[in-house]
Parts: structure tokens; C-alpha cells; sequence
């Protein structure tokens, strides 16, 4: 399929987004602001109302599914699926490793996926069929010869279940605990892409957090699946391996113990 029209449009989402969240990075509060109302509360629905407006007007055949309005219907088989600010402790605490994703799919599967970092002004783009790039050059992830050099990134300890956890402490075991990284979100999953990181592990994740990183990871030359290593689409569960070098794939269900498939059914 061209794509070329979604591709402009999901430009245009993502500097919308940009341009509303910027003001609030690092703004602090006004005293006249609710409790409730952070800057990252601000931001997030500004972006997203910003987002939405576009749509509705460019767009108002496709369904939008998105973190803060929730799910308008579509009748095209198309859904945007929007995450304002992937990362809203980052943005809280003042750390530019948060984003804005932004997704196409097309029958319930990711054909295009944006992530973008507004303050550093990063983006990067993935389309199925096409070369992942970052700011317009193209970006590949790179090989890693053996699971024990491979650098692992998560969010947070914090994010498993105990269960959940001990899987993912049985892969942390398995790579260099010297070059695993702790915090990141969205962006741990755009380093991969662009070579700097080699797995990153997480659950919990929700349409909107994961609709956009599988183009990006993919269309790099990696692979982002599962715990089980099955695909993701808009029914999964929301446990996600991303990996740079996909021949590592066996070596990383099996150094999750086998362990994943006692929470998650095969199909």
C-alpha cells in the first residue's frame, strides 16, 4: 500500500504534538493551576486535542484511539492510535526520554508508527515495507554475536508483577548486567532501532504504548514480539520484547525460563 498521504499526516500530528508540549517540559506550576493539573496533564491533552483536531478534519473516516479521549469509531478498518507523552514520570522529572507515539493500523495491525521526541527534536519513522529512518536518514539496529553482550533496557522493576518479574530478572541474568539500563519508555525502544541498545523488555503495555514501536523496530532490521515471540496487533496482552538482532530471538524466550508461557496462552 503507499502510504505516502499517512505518512505526511502523521508529520503533521507529530509537530502538533511538539508544539504543545514543549511550553510545559520543565515549566513548573502556576499557582492558579488545580492539584490535578500538571504540566504533564497540560501537556498531554493538549497534545492530543491538537492531534484529534486534524484528524477529525483530514482524517474523519479513520477511528482514533488515543491515552487521554479514549476511542472514537471509524468505518475505514484504519485506526490512529495516539500516546501524547509516552513517559510522563520522565517528563515529570524533567528527562527528555519521553514521546509522543503516533500509529497507523490498518485491521487491527501497526503499519506505521511514529516516535517522536520534541525536545530534542528526534523523530523517528517506520513504515511497513520501508527502511526505518530518524529525521529522515535511514537507521538500522545492530548484530549482537551472543546474548551475554547484549545490553537490556526496561522502564522499571516497578511496572512487573512479582511473576512478571522473575521472568524478566531470568533474561537480565542471561545479558551484561553492566550495560542494562533502567528508565527510558518509548525512547529505549528508538535506540534500538537506531543501534545504541540491543533488547528492551517490558509488560503492562497498553495499545497506545506499543501500536507504533513495532514499525520502527522492524523496518531497522529488528523484531518486537511477545513474550512468547508472537506478533503484536491491537488484541495482545501488552508484554513486549524488542530486539535489535532478531537471531537472537530463541536465546531469549529460552533464557526467559519458558517461563512466559505459564501467564499467556499460544495461539
Amino acid at each position: 500500500m503507499n502510504l505516502a498521504n499517512e505518512i505526511a499526516l502523521a508529520h503533521r500530528l507529530a509537530d502538533a504534538a511538539r508544539a504543545a508540549i514543549v511550553p510545559h517540559f520543565r515549566s513548573g506550576l502556576d499557582h492558579e493551576r488545580k492539584a490535578d493539573a500538571t504540566p504533564v496533564t497540560l501537556a498531554d491533552r493538549a497534545a492530543e486535542e491538537a492531534m484529534r483536531r486534524i484528524l477529525t478534519a483530514e482524517a474523519p473516516q479513520d477511528g482514533v484511539v488515543g491515552e487521554e479521549f479514549g476511542v472514537s469509531e471509524g468505518r475505514s478498518g484504519r485506526q490512529w492510535v495516539l500516546d501524547p507523552i509516552d513517559g510522563t514520570t520522565a517528563f515529570l522529572a524533567g528527562r527528555a526520554t519521553f514521546g509522543s507515539l503516533i500509529a497507523l493500523l490498518v485491521d487491527g495491525f501497526p503499519v506505521l508508527g511514529v516516535i517522536d521526541q520534541p525536545v530534542l527534536l528526534e523523530r523517528w519513522l517506520g513504515v511497513a515495507g520501508e527502511r526505518t529512518t530518524l529525521n529522515g536518514k535511514a537507521v538500522a539496529t545492530r548484530a549482537c554475536q551472543e546474548l551475554s553482550q547484549a545490553a537490556l533496557a526496561t522502564t522499571g522493576p516497578h511496572y512487573f508483577s512479582q511473576d512478571e518479574g522473575d521472568v524478566f530478572m531470568a533474561l537480565a541474568q542471561a545479558t551484561d548486567h553492566k550495560r542494562m539500563i533502567m528508565g527510558g519508555d518509548c525512547y529505549n525502544y528508538a535506540m534500538v532501532a537506531s543501534g545504541h541498545l540491543d533488547i528492551v523488555c517490558e509488560a503492562g503495555l497498553k495499545l497506545y504504548d506499543f501500536a507504533a514501536l513495532a514499525p520502527v523496530v522492524e523496518g531497522a532490521g529488528g523484531t518486537l514480539c511477545d513474550w512468547n515471540g508472537e506478533p503484536l496487533h491491537a488484541g495482545s496482552e501488552g508484554h513486549v520484547i524488542a530486539l535489535g538482532d532478531p537471531a537472537r530471538l530463541d536465546d531469549v524466550l529460552e533464557a526467559m525460563g519458558g517461563h512466559a508461557h505459564h501467564h499467556h496462552h499460544h495461539h
